[in-house]
């Protein structure tokens, strides 16, 4: 290990958040070449059983732990906030992230149902985030996904993207493995979602 990796290692440390790699260089003194080779050195270090990975996304570094040891960490600090991704929040959250930014008017017409209570718990999960509105008439909202969707599903850049099946399928599998993910017990195209206080007035016709 360099002595720059050390020192990138001992900060990502104490941050606990993720950082931009340009601030990371420019506070270090460090060129593009020698960093990229130190993360390159911390990647290494930090992936396959470690129990802490080093996640890279949107030019941002972060510590995170393995979501292999998922379990374990929850068993030992029981932690209170609820994870829930149903298959419904799952597909629209596929379809955001594979046409963003999107409004939910744009969302439900793919999917065939309202699809407002999906976002509104997404957007409080964190992982959907309004970036606009649209210039049509009523101006609906815009939506996205977020850095921690990134990091979430372990993608770099939302130009990795998979396409939307492989993408659907990867949101679904890592889910079922660290989401404690929840299946919808009626077919989710018959599943008629309540419009959130939030949402209200979105339900604008769209213009051809």
């Amino acid at each position: 290990m360099s002595l720059l990796s050390n020192q990138i290692e001992a900060v990502l440390f104490v941050s606990g958040k993720e950082i931009e790699e340009a601030f990371i260089k420019e506070k270090l003194n460090a060129d593009t070449k020698d960093f990229n080779k130190a993360v390159a050195e911390l990647q290494s270090k930090y992936s396959g059983d470690s129990g802490i990975h080093l996640l890279r996304f949107n030019k941002k570094l972060q510590f995170s732990t393995n979501p292999q040891y998922s379990a374990e960490v929850e068993a030992v600090l029981n932690p209170i906030k609820e994870k829930e991704l149903t298959n419904a929040m799952l597909e629209t959250l596929a379809i955001i992230a594979y046409k963003q930014p999107v409004t939910r008017l744009d969302v439900e017409e793919i999917r065939s149902v309202d699809c407002s209570y999906s976002v509104q718990n997404l957007v409080r999960l964190g992982l959907v985030e309004v970036v606009g509105r649209k210039e049509t008439i009523g101006k609906p909202l815009l939506f996205a996904t977020t850095d921690d969707f990134l990091k979430r599903f372990s993608i770099s850049d939302v130009s990795d993207l998979p396409d939307y099946e492989t993408l659907l399928a990867k949101l679904q599998e890592i889910s079922a493995s660290d989401l404690s993910v929840k299946t919808v017990e009626k077919p989710m195209f018959d599943k008629v979602e309540e419009v959130p206080e939030f949402l209200v007035g979105e339900q604008v016709e769209k213009v051809e």
